[in-house]
């Protein structure tokens, strides 16, 4: 029997909290599950700057922050996992977690060579702390509120790391296809240890949970931006539409199949 099976049946507590730990409040990481990821990073990415240029960026910033809030409410309010209102709080989160990386660069003057090691450091942090009250980092058994602080408040940390961590390289000469390519070859690398067996299920997940963040970014951006900044200058908001159009579909799909519902 694993570890989370041990703290998932523990004795005590509410009636209310043994309900919550009978459903899993997260997706079971499936193809169609890294492929949403990738999108909603990339979604997000050009949806914070479209936002940015459309109302200016103190209204996108409150727009964003009080869309992630009413997103995660939804989430933390239901007692299992619903694949529309999960996908929506990840949009949210990549909205926000955008708008978070660029206020420290673009408001704060703060370089991306500084902010991607505190993102590292935050994320790192929130692992331990994780780690420390639950012996485990799996996302197979987030029954449990405390739980699904931590998910959340890692699943925010790994998209500011990897929204700090895309920019440094596309503006440090790699470019923003160049950063598409270096990113699209380092997620098959926790994937391969992990199949290799040098790489436990969890790091391997959480390594490549990072990566989509930069790797998504790095095509929306690549897509989005004018050719003189190294884009094929599709527009903010045609590339932003599109990728919803396309998680829309995806995540439909899920509802209907439930193919993503884990049922142990």
């Amino acid at each position: 029997m694993s570890t989370e099976h041990v703290l998932d049946r523990r004795p005590g507590g509410h009636a209310r909290d043994r309900v919550r730990r009978t459903a899993n409040k997260v997706p079971g990481v499936t193809a169609s599950f890294w492929i949403i990821k990738v999108l909603t990073t990339g979604m997000g990415e050009t949806a914070s700057d479209w936002l940015a240029h459309l109302l200016g960026p103190v209204p996108a910033v409150g727009l964003g922050g009080l869309g992630l809030v009413a997103a995660l409410v939804l989430q933390f309010a239901v007692r299992r996992y619903v694949a529309w209102i999960y996908w929506t709080a990840i949009v949210m989160v990549s909205v926000f977690g955008t708008m978070a990386a660029d206020i420290l660069h673009v408001g704060l003057g703060i370089p991306y060579t500084l902010s991607t090691p505190l993102f590292m450091i935050t994320l790192a942090a929130v692992f331990a702390l994780w780690y420390a009250a639950e012996r485990t980092l799996s996302i197979h058994g987030i029954r449990t509120r405390r739980r699904e602080v931590f998910y959340w408040a890692a699943v925010l940390a790994t998209f500011a790391l990897g929204t700090a961590a895309g920019d440094l390289t596309a503006t440090v000469g790699v470019g923003y296809l160049g950063s598409a390519v270096l990113f699209g070859a380092a997620i098959s690398v926790p994937a391969l240890a992990h199949r290799a067996g040098v790489l436990g299920a969890v790091p391997a997940f959480w390594t490549a949970y990072v990566i989509t963040r930069p790797l998504g970014a790095s095509i929306a951006d690549w897509m989005a931006l004018e050719p003189h900044r190294g884009g094929l200058g599709l527009g903010l908001g045609p590339v932003t539409l599109s990728w919803t159009v396309a998680i829309l579909a995806l995540v439909g799909h899920l509802a209907v199949t439930r193919r993503d519902v884990r049922t142990a």
